[in-house]
């Protein structure tokens, strides 16, 4: 696999069979490519060879799950017509466009709104109450209060799973995209999430209970780089003020 990085998308190109053996490889691949955040993200199948029609059903999951996380479009290209022709005539081309190159590919992303807002934090006791002020500075600056008490729940239990269970920085992201708030918190440490129950009231932590209770979903993706993602997202009311004012692929960090 290779990952090429455009103004408007990031290209995965695939070479190989497309499997059984290979299924799960290109899946992961292409759920690593989309943690970078671009606006869409396109799969090169050209160098990809289709043992069976019934393994191109990764790339509907692959659609799926873009929606659910980060929010991005997502289109297969390939130069080949007869390879165009059986994915345009399969179940896939209902979750991604079909193009035959990645301009065209661009040319049919829509751009729905998007704000994105980072900031790195240190390693310190203070960090998840910093990483409280950040997320309470993004949501009053896109006239999310009602959004507030819901997203500290979640960025504190990120932050502090990163601070207990690895030794990294945690780079914590607040996206804006179709009417969805992402509450992310990227580190370099590759192992999965460890969200555990809070077993006392006094131990820290609010625990996967409450993730799961206030998150519209959560989860954690493996990045391009070799880290994670551990990611939850809240619904935005329609009236958001002043949501056109950055456009997709704009990702403002904040000092």
């Amino acid at each position: 696999m290779e990952l090429t990085r455009r103004p408007r998308s990031a290209v995965l190109a695939l070479a190989g069979t497309l499997d059984l053996s290979s299924h799960a490889a290109i899946r992961d691949g292409l759920l690593k490519a989309a943690t970078e955040a671009p606006v869409g993200l396109i799969a090169d199948v050209t160098g990809l060879c289709f043992a069976h029609d019934a393994q191109l059903s990764v790339f509907a999951l692959v659609a799926m799950r873009l929606g659910d996380w980060p929010g991005i479009p997502f289109a297969l290209v390939t130069g080949r017509p007869e390879q165009h022709e059986v994915l345009r005539r399969s179940a896939v081309a209902r979750y991604a466009r079909v193009h035959r190159d990645a301009a065209e590919a661009e040319r049919g992303f829509s751009d729905p709104v998007r704000r994105r807002a980072v900031r790195d934090f240190p390693r310190a006791e203070t960090t998840p109450a910093r990483a409280r002020d950040f997320v309470t500075e993004v949501c009053q600056a896109w006239s999310m209060p009602d959004l507030i008490d819901d997203a500290l729940v979640l960025v504190t239990e990120l932050v502090e799973n990163t601070l207990q269970h690895t030794r990294a920085r945690p780079e914590v992201r607040v996206d804006l995209r179709q009417g969805i708030c992402t509450i992310a918190v990227a580190d370099d440490d590759p192992r999965p999430a460890e969200l555990h129950e809070r077993q006392t009231i006094t131990e820290p932590g609010l625990g996967l209970d409450l993730v799961a209770r206030f998150a519209r979903a959560w989860g954690c993706g493996r990045s391009w780089g070799g880290g994670k993602v551990v990611w939850a997202t809240l619904l935005v009311s329609r009236n958001v003020a002043g949501i056109g004012a950055t456009r997709p692929g704009d990702a403002p960090r904040f000092p």
